[in-house]
C-alpha cells in the first residue's frame, strides 16, 4: 500500500464520484479506477459499489478511511521536515590574513553546529557576508561580535637564553605597535628586524633572527619559536566576527550571530 492508492482512495471516499475525484487528482477516470482495484486487491475487501450517480461506499472503506487519512498526514509531515532539513544555508566568510588555524578550525566547528546544512564559502581576506577577523579591523560602519580573547606572548627563537635582552623585531605599521612600545623600550629604535605583519614577525623569529610580540594563537602555531608570557601589563586582541547591519538579511548569517551571541550572553 503506497501513498498514491491512499490518496486516490481518500478523494474518491470523499467526492463519492470517480469522475470528480480525477479530475481532483488530475488523473483520467481510467487510472483512478485501476488504482483503486488495485488497492481493492491487496487489502481483500471491496471499497466501494458503483451506482448510478458516482459511487457508495462499504463499511471496509469506513474502517479504512481514518487510517488513510492518518497515514497520508504523517507522510505529508515527514516529507517537509526532509525537504526543510534538506535546504543548504550558504554563507561566505572572509578570513584575515592573522587569524589562527586553530580559531579558523573552532568558527567552522561552531557555525556547523549553530546552523543546520551549512554550506560555507571560505574566501580569503575583506570578502564575503562576514569576516572572521580581530577587533581591530573592523571597519566604521560594521557589527562586531567578539568570539575569543587573543593573549599576546613572547616569541624567541628556540634555545634562546630566557635570562637574555631579546633583539626585537617589530611591526611598526600594524595597529598593536603603539601598544607594544613599552615593552620594546628604546630597543624599538634600533630593531633586529621589521615585518610587515605580525605572521612574517613570527617567520623572521623562527628563522632565529630576534624575538617578537604576537598572539599567542598564531605563536602557538609557528615552527622554530618558542612562547613566554609577557612581564608587567598585560596585552591581548579580540577575535571575532565583522559584518555590516545590512548583511543580517543573509538567514544564514542571521541565525548564526543570533547562536553565537546566545552563547556569549550563556
Amino acid at each position: 500500500m503506497d501513498s498514491r492508492q491512499l490518496n486516490a482512495f481518500i478523494a474518491v471516499f470523499e467526492e463519492r464520484n470517480i469522475t470528480a475525484a480525477a479530475q481532483r487528482l488530475h488523473l483520467s477516470q481510467p487510472a483512478l479506477s485501476g488504482t483503486i482495484k488495485s488497492l481493492e486487491s491487496l487489502l481483500g475487501a471491496q471499497l466501494f459499489e458503483r451506482q448510478a450517480r458516482g459511487v457508495s461506499v462499504t463499511d471496509a472503506a469506513r474502517i479504512l478511511y481514518p487510517q488513510a487519512r492518518r497515514l497520508v498526514a504523517q507522510t505529508e509531515s515527514m516529507t517537509r521536515q526532509f525537504r526543510q532539513d534538506a535546504r543548504v544555508a550558504e554563507l561566505r566568510i572572509g578570513i584575515e590574513g592573522e587569524i589562527a588555524g586553530a580559531h579558523i578550525r573552532a568558527f567552522v566547528a561552531r557555525a556547523r553546529q549553530a546552523v543546520p546544512n551549512l554550506q560555507l564559502h571560505l574566501l580569503e581576506g575583506c570578502a564575503g557576508d562576514a569576516r572572521l577577523a580581530t577587533e581591530d579591523e573592523r571597519c566604521e560602519d560594521e557589527l562586531f561580535l567578539p568570539l575569543w580573547n587573543d593573549p599576546y606572548a613572547i616569541a624567541s627563537p628556540v634555545g634562546a637564553p630566557a635570562d637574555a635582552a631579546p633583539d626585537w623585531i617589530v611591526c611598526p605599521d600594524h595597529p598593536s605597535h603603539q601598544r607594544l612600545l613599552p615593552y620594546y623600550g628604546a630597543a624599538a629604535n634600533t630593531p633586529a628586524a621589521q615585518a610587515a605583519s605580525l605572521r612574517l614577525a613570527l617567520e623572521l623569529a623562527g628563522a632565529g633572527v630576534g624575538a617578537c610580540i604576537a598572539p599567542r594563537s598564531l605563536v602557538d602555531q609557528q615552527d622554530g619559536v618558542a612562547a613566554r608570557a609577557l612581564d608587567g601589563l598585560a596585552q591581548s586582541r579580540r577575535v571575532g566576527l565583522c559584518f555590516a547591519a545590512q548583511a543580517l538579511d543573509t538567514p544564514a548569517l542571521a541565525l548564526l550571530a543570533e547562536q553565537l551571541g546566545n552563547a556569549i550572553r550563556a
